[in-house]
């Protein structure tokens, strides 16, 4: 939950390992520890969604875990998150936005040995929307109170044989029924596209369809319906640009309108148990008009992109500790 700065120095200073979201003007004014944060003003807390630059949300890491480790990785070391990562338990990632690791993690982290095999859940940081543009979300690992804009921090989080780690992804949006989208290239935007098989513009295609762009484009990967939000619309380039790649071997669906938001989250949410950690999407958080109301009693940051082992859009992440014994 969101907590005091004085009250977070505190919970420091007493030894605690934790995962800390918050301005980095509030992440700056605490003291050396063993923590990773990342910096995001936007959250949904116990009174609903509030936009804050002076408190920070704090997740403990299990009182139960054997050890913790903080790793910054480039893009060139992507590969050794996945090696690093503990046998059993979580590895927790924090990826600046604009950053060369989140376009790297983007596109390449299912090619990585162990993706999906090992936990791995966060979300990339970001700034208030006002200062888009202006600023880049930040990391700042605990031990040395260094920040970084271009690197991934990570916390490995090794968990005892009677506990596992899982991660859920909640995704309110459904795939909708309209034209089948592929597209030549990956990458995160889009000139070309195939409509039903037909050649045509994206961008072109979305304007003469009057598409709401603030639906995202839906993917059935394995049996899971996964989002890719549109960023911009550029109809003078002719280009379509998103907050995550397209694949070239994939089908896509814009999705049906969600109609209330915090309804739509409270159904979604399964009700087995309290989630160690949870984040939402910044345009859930936009197009819901979410501040001051709530998605199923979930907290935690609200983001500039949720990871579940991969990059999100549009969805709500929990990571969930488990007793095995």
């Amino acid at each position: 939950m969101l907590h005091s700065i004085a009250e977070v120095r505190q919970m420091i200073v007493s030894g605690k390992s934790l995962f800390l979201a918050g301005s980095a003007a509030s992440l700056a004014k605490l003291p050396a520890g063993n923590w990773i944060g990342g910096s995001i003003p936007y959250f949904m807390d116990v009174e609903g969604g509030v936009c804050t630059e002076d408190r920070v949300f704090v997740t403990e890491v299990p009182t139960a875990a054997t050890n913790t480790s903080i790793c910054e990785y480039t893009p060139q070391r992507l590969s050794e998150l996945y090696r690093d990562a503990p046998v059993n338990g979580f590895s927790f990632l924090l990826i600046p936005n604009q950053s060369p690791f989140l376009e790297t993690f983007a596109r390449d982290a299912s090619e990585c040995e162990e993706y999906l095999l090992k936990p791995v859940v966060g979300w990339v940081t970001g700034v208030a929307v006002s200062a888009i543009g202006k600023e880049v979300g930040t990391v700042v690992d605990g031990r040395t109170l260094t920040s970084s804009t271009q690197d991934a921090l990570v916390m490995h989080v090794s968990l005892p044989a009677t506990l596992s780690a899982e991660v859920e992804i909640i995704n309110i949006f459904k795939q909708g029924t309209g034209d089948a989208l592929t597209f030549p290239e990956s990458g995160f935007s889009a000139g070309e596209c195939l409509v039903n098989g037909k050649v045509s513009n994206f961008a072109q295609y979305i304007a003469s369809k009057q598409i709401d762009t603030q639906l995202p484009l839906t993917a059935d990967y394995s049996g899971s319906i996964l989002n890719v939000s549109i960023q911009s619309v550029d109809l003078e380039a002719g280009k379509v640009h998103f907050y995550a790649p397209v694949f070239n071997d994939i089908q896509y669906y814009f999705a049906d309108p969600v109609g209330d938001y915090t309804e739509a989250f409270a159904k979604a949410i399964p009700d087995n148990g309290e989630a160690l950690f949870s984040c939402n999407c910044i345009l859930n958080y936009l197009y819901g008009k979410l501040e001051g109301h709530h998605t199923g009693g979930v907290t935690g940051p609200i983001t500039f992109g949720e990871i579940a082992h991969q990059l999100l859009n549009q969805t709500l992440v929990q990571l969930r500790i488990r007793n095995t014994a």
